[in-house]
Order: structure tokens, then C-alpha cells, then sequence
């Protein structure tokens, strides 16, 4: 450092960037030099087991030294007399890197996939010494600084030591306590200082207050069982129906724990198979539903600690229910607290704006070229699987990531080196993504919103796909909504709507989304955009359900959909519960659950959501009466859906089935228990052994007006 007096200024000045050269003790021959500094002290006295030794102001405001004559250096703290009290308090700067090499290594390749546990704030006992670890990737900086209400927000008394070429700042805090409120003060090489949120914070205040919250984990989980099985419940061929949640507005003014009293019990009930979470990562703007992510590895603090959504996942476990996290690496917001210039230069966001700003969302995009960026967002998603037992991820806006010239114009973007506009670097990061994943925790599910043609979505990533378990069918949503949204009188001109995603039923894993974003916007609520008088709107929304859930792929319901909510949603609001004493909105809620019970008992319903050998068209040219039949087999097993979408009740209708003998009626949309007419067919037809379009036998069946009827073997 050249001298102590030199190490004073740059302390002062908070540009030391190797504070351990000059602070600590320091052997020297037969003598030990120990120093401490402590801005703004009237006097500091070093404290050991055999005697207390004065310290010595050794230039500035803050340094002081004395120099004990042994070789070996004590055990010691420092006895600190500020203006109107004295503390004892322990030496950060006694302690060796809290990194190994390793950990330095892997940060630099990009490999280190359990990187909470080496950044952060980090609860750990050294040496017996209790305290917390800070660490954090910030290799623009000049100095980095941990200031806190513990240890006063004065940006110029923890000086962070610099780990050399790895970028990386590290501190060990002696006496740091969970609970703690903490920031980063990261001086940028231009001088300036900005107060910032630990990007691997695992806490974070209440916004719109923005310290991280020092925390240590406690619960002891109860999902032993679940997590045991869960692999079977979350195969291509398992019956899955999700209930996608926005926390905040199912019921407003929960937390986590007081939703564990009624969340997990309702969607049970319910038989929806896992829920779907809107995302729970810390952001700063709740209009912003959690997709502008400020604090990656911390649940948002509105509803509670990260210890209650544990708690919250293992009553979901504890009921039966899987739980799917949606997660955000396609952009973050810019906020100054958070990762936007984290050390005054373009750290985790791409430099040139024509690639790191995204235009939609006025956010920023991350350097997908960078080893530490990815390993940021794959160590995150493992963080997720394995630190709350999320038994699944939805990534957001896939199809943002994979085009270099999503929504930009001519001269906005820049092509790849191959001169395309697929993101090359964007796509290798997704195939690290989920191998990496699905390597640790094959029984998770990965799934894609992605709203283009890209192809092999959801193909292995030895197979040259992208490597996700699933992906969204935002083709079948955008169709079949567009279709229902017709007065019946104009069906038959766009019959294809509703038939042609059976083209491509098979092309990728999918799930069927009716989600948050279906019911938005201006968009209405579900119910809202079917047409007709009351009495047809509600007969139009039990046949969309009913319709979907008979198609080929997995399942997923927004809430308030399963009651047919009148508004669209609002995330200021709960969900109508009071829809509920009116029969016809109960009649959905009976709907859904049937359904959702049937999807379970009939293994047909599930077994080909994914191979097109379990699918037959039986009917799918009779644009003329708005009606379309299908035919889900499994071996001997079959189940026929038919639905018919004119406001006309059929009678004598021939509807071609696979087999001959009897059939049950599963379902019928039009039942009086759903709010409907009661029009069907007595619980059973018999089928004879006539073909009819393509079908091995036929029967006459009744089709009640804008209704879907679900036909079982037996």
C-alpha cells in the first residue's frame, strides 16, 4: 500500500480496494501490528484474553493501530467508544476469504450451480465466531462497501476486499445477525456511488422500501412423501390441470401462511393437479405482476418471508398439489438499487441497447454471452427447485429471448454472427438451462411460454430442441378463443379455427393455456367474451372448458375462470367470490371440478396428451351445424368428445364412435347440476356395429344446445 498513512486516505476516500493488506493483525518479525478502523471513533481499545491495549489514531478519521510484542496473533475484538455509548464488537478483517478457490474457479467458467451458497449475504459461524458473509460479482467496480443499520449506512467502514481477476468483493461481518437490513455501496470506476440490493439477497423489504434482509432459513419441511413420488406426477403421460394464481389478488391481504389455511384445501377440492404461481421473486412495481424482477433469489416480501412461502409450498405438497413457479430471465427492470449498471457498466444487461434494452417493456435484457450472466439465472432456477421444493418452472417470454429482432424495426437490432436474427447466445443459455436442470431434478417439468413456430420447443437438447418439458399452445388459446368469441350464427364461416390445431396438436409437448393474460387488458374476463344472452354466455364458457379439457395436451386455468368471473382481472382486487351465490356461476365451479375429477379416474384423458396415437378426428368438417367429435383411445379404453357449438338442440344425431356396445355419458355441459337445461342422453347409448365417417359403429345420440358431451367405454 506504500504507507498507513496512504491506506487511511484511500479508506477514507472508500477507495481501498484490499483492505485486509493494511486492517487486521499483521505479524511482523517478533511483533504483531493490529489494526482497526472505525470511522467517526473517539477511541478504540483492542481487547484479548490476557489484557486490553489502547489503539493509536494512525492517521485520518478512523485508523488505528497498536502493536503487541508476540509472534503469534490473539484472539481479540475491538472495544469501540463512539460519542454516547461503547460496544464490543468483532474484527472483519481477522478473517480469510469465505470463497475457496473452487468457488472463484466456477464463478469465472460460469459453472458454479449453486451459487447462492458462495454470494450473498450468508449466515455462518467462523473460527466460532458467529456472523454473516457478504459476497458479490462486481468486477467494474472500484470498491465495494456493505452498509446496513447494524453497522451504520456509512458507505466508507466495510470496505469489501477484492478476489483479484475473478470481480468478485467479499466480507466477513462478525456479530451480523437475520434480520439485519443491509445494502452494497459499489463505487464505480468514475467515482461515483450508488447504494444497491444484493443481486443474491434471499430477503428483501417490503417495497416500496428496497434493503435486502439478511436471512437464514428455518423451515422444516413436511412433503417427504411428495417429493418421493412427484416424478410421476409430472410425466408427459400423467394428468396434469394447473391453476394459475396471482397470490396478491385471490384473496386479498393474505400472506403465505394465512393462504396455506385456504389455498392448497380450495385447489384440492377443486381436483386441479398443481398450481401455477405468478412470480413470487421480489419486484419493485406490483402493477408489474412480478414480470420486472428486481430480487431473483428472494420471494417477495409482501406476503411474507421466504420461510412462509416454504410453508405455503409444503401445504401445497401436504394436499397432493404440485407447484409451478413462473421465472423471468428474459429482462429486468432498470431501477438504480437493482442490477441496471450494477458496477457502473453494463454488467449483467448487453451493452449496445439494440440488444440489451428491450423495447415493450422499457427493461433491460440480460448479456446471455456472458459465463457469469448465465450462471446468475441457472444457479437461480436450481435455487428454486431445490431451496423451496418447486416441483416446476414456466419461463416467461421465451420467444422475446430467441429473436434478435423481437418487436424491433430495421436498424433497431443487430444480426448474429451468421447474419440471422435468432439469438445464438440466448439460445445456448436455454439448452444449458434446462440440461442442467433436468440433469439435477428429472422429475421437475420445464415449461416454455413461447408464442412463435420455433421449432423443437420442447425436443431434448441432444436432439437440437431447446430442451423444455413443455411448451404453451398460445396457437390453440388464440384460435379457439377467436372461434367462441362468434355469435353461433357466424361459426360455420371459421370452423378451421377450432379444427386446425389439431394440425399440430402433436408438433411440441403442450400445455393448453386459458391464462392471466386471456383475461386483461381490456380483453374481459372469459365469460365476458362469449356471446349471446346470459343463459348462452354461461353455456359458451362450460363449453370451452369442457372442449379443452377432452383436447390432447396438459391443462391450465387461470383463477377465476373456474367460477366465470363477470370483470376481467384486476390485481387490485380479489376474485369475485360472491359470483358464487348465483347457481350458474357455481354450475362452472361444478364443472371444473368433474372435469377435473375425470381427468384423474380416466387415464385415457392424459396417456396421449402427447402421441398422436392416442387421438382419432371423428367429425371435423361439419362447419354447417357447429359441430366437431374426437376420439381420445388408450388400447381398448376410449373417450369421445362432441361438442356442438350452435344454439340448436340435435336430436337423432349419428355420431360415429370406435367401438361397438355401450357407452356412458361422462359429462354434458348442458346438466342442470352445471346451470343447463338437462337435455342428454340418459346416461348411456348403445353403439352398433355400423361405421360411420371413418368410425367401426355408430349410435343415435341426443346433442343439446351449446353443450359438450364427454362419451366413456362401458
Amino acid at each position: 500500500m506504500g504507507s498507513t498513512r496512504q491506506a487511511a486516505l484511500a479508506l477514507a476516500a472508500g477507495t481501498l480496494a484490499t483492505p485486509h493488506d493494511v486492517l487486521g493483525a499483521h505479524p511482523t518479525g517478533a511483533s504483531v501490528v493490529v489494526r482497526a478502523w472505525q470511522p467517526g471513533a473517539r477511541s478504540v481499545t483492542l481487547v484479548t484474553d490476557v489484557g486490553r491495549h489502547e489503539m493509536r489514531p494512525a492517521g485520518g478519521d478512523g485508523l488505528f493501530e497498536v502493536r503487541l510484542r508476540r509472534s503469534t496473533i490473539p484472539a481479540y475484538r475491538f472495544a469501540v467508544e463512539q460519542a454516547t455509548y461503547t460496544e464490543e464488537v468483532g474484527d472483519p478483517y481477522a478473517f480469510l476469504p469465505t470463497l475457496s478457490d473452487l468457488d472463484l474457479y466456477l464463478i469465472g467458467e460460469g459453472r458454479h450451480e449453486r451459487l447462492w451458497e458462495a454470494l450473498g449475504a450468508r449466515c455462518r459461524t467462523i473460527d466460532g465466531v458467529p456472523g454473516v458473509s457478504f459476497a458479490i460479482w462486481a468486477p467494474g467496480a472500484r470498491a465495494v462497501s456493505v452498509v446496513g443499520d447494524r453497522f451504520g449506512w456509512d458507505d466508507r467502514r466495510l470496505p469489501l476486499r477484492s478476489l483479484g481477476a475473478s470481480g468478485v468483493w467479499e466480507l466477513f461481518v462478525p456479530g451480523a445477525l437475520p434480520g439485519d437490513l443491509y445494502k452494497l455501496a459499489i463505487r464505480s470506476g468514475d467515482g461515483g456511488v450508488s447504494l444497491r440490493a444484493d443481486p443474491l439477497a434471499r430477503r428483501a423489504q417490503v417495497p416500496p422500501d428496497t434493503a435486502s434482509i439478511v436471512d437464514a432459513g428455518h423451515h422444516v419441511w413436511g412433503d417427504e412423501r411428495w417429493m418421493a413420488t412427484r416424478g410421476a406426477r409430472n410425466t408427459h403421460d400423467a394428468p396434469v390441470a394447473t391453476y394459475e394464481v396471482h397470490l396478491g389478488s385471490w384473496r386479498q391481504g393474505l400472506s403465505y401462511r394465512e393462504l396455506a389455511d385456504v389455498l392448497p384445501a380450495y385447489v384440492a377440492d377443486l381436483g386441479f393437479t398443481h398450481v401455477e404461481l405468478m412470480p413470487v421473486m421480489e419486484h419493485p412495481f406490483g402493477g408489474s405482476w412480478g414480470y420486472q424482477v428486481s430480487g431473483y433469489y428472494a420471494p417477495t416480501s409482501r406476503y411474507g418471508t421466504p420461510d412462509d412461502l416454504r410453508f405455503l409450498i409444503d401445504a401445497f405438497h401436504q394436499a397432493g398439489i404440485g407447484v409451478i413457479l413462473d421465472w423471468v430471465p428474459g429482462h429486468f427492470p432498470r431501477d438504480s438499487f437493482a442490477l441496471a449498471r450494477l458496477d457502473g457498466t453494463s454488467l449483467y444487461e448487453h451493452d449496445d441497447p439494440r440488444r440489451g434494452s428491450h423495447p415493450d417493456w422499457g427493461t433491460l435484457v440480460f448479456n446471455y454471452g456472458r459465463h457469469e450472466v448465465r450462471n446468475f439465472l441457472v444457479a437461480n432456477a436450481l435455487y428454486w427447485l431445490e431451496e423451496f421444493h418447486a416441483d416446476g418452472l414456466r419461463v416467461d417470454a421465451v420467444a422475446s429471448m430467441l429473436y434478435l429482432d423481437y418487436s424491433r424495426t430495421a436498424g433497431q437490432w443487430l444480426p448474429n454472427e451468421n447474419g440471422g436474427r435468432e439469438n445464438l447466445e440466448a439460445i445456448a443459455f436455454l439448452r444449458e438451462l434446462n440440461a442442467v436442470v433436468y440433469g439435477h431434478h428429472p422429475d421437475v417439468m420445464m415449461v416454455a411460454e413461447e408464442s412463435t413456430a420455433w421449432p423443437g420447443v420442447s425436443r431434448p437438447v441432444h436432439a437440437d430442441g431447446l430442451g423444455f418439458g413443455f411448451k404453451w399452445n398460445m396457437g390453440y388459446m388464440n384460435d379457439t378463443l377467436a372461434y367462441f368469441a362468434l355469435d353461433p350464427v357466424y361459426r360455420k364461416h371459421h370452423h378451421r379455427d377450432l379444427t386446425f390445431p389439431f394440425v399440430y396438436a402433436f408438433a411440441e409437448n403442450y400445455v393448453l393455456p386459458v391464462s392471466h393474460d386471456e383475461v386483461v387488458h381490456g380483453k374481459g374476463s372469459l365469460l365476458g367474451r362469449m356471446p349471446g344472452d346470459q343463459w348462452q354466455r354461461f353455456a359458451n364458457h362450460r363449453c370451452y372448458l369442457a372442449y379443452t379439457w377432452a383436447n390432447p395436451g396438459k391443462k391450465l386455468l387461470f383463477m377465476g375462470c373456474e367460477i366465470a368471473q363477470e370483470s376481467e382481472w384486476n390485481h387490485d382486487a380479489s376474485v369475485d367470490w360472491g359470483a358464487l351465490d348465483d347457481p350458474l356461476h357455481r354450475g362452472v365451479q361444478t364443472l371444473i371440478r368433474d372435469a377435473n375429477r375425470l381427468l384423474r379416474e380416466r387415464r385415457v384423458l392424459s396417456i396421449g396428451d402427447c402421441e398422436p396415437s392416442g387421438f382419432r378426428m371423428i367429425d371435423g368438417e361439419n362447419a354447417d351445424e357447429n359441430v366437431v367429435a374426437f376420439a381420445r383411445l388408450d388400447g381398448d379404453d376410449a373417450l369421445v368428445c362432441v361438442a356442438n357449438l350452435a344454439p340448436i338442440p340435435r336430436t337423432g344425431y349419428t355420431l360415429g364412435l370406435p367401438y361397438a356396445g355401450r357407452w356412458s355419458e361422462l359429462l354434458n355441459t348442458d346438466a342442470a347440476i352445471y346451470g343447463g337445461s338437462g337435455m342428454g342422453n340418459l346416461g348411456v347409448v348403445e353403439a352398433v356395429a355400423e361405421p360411420f365417417r371413418h368410425m367401426d359403429a355408430s349410435a343415435d345420440i341426443t346433442l343439446p344446445p351449446l353443450a359438450v358431451v364427454w362419451f366413456g367405454r362401458g
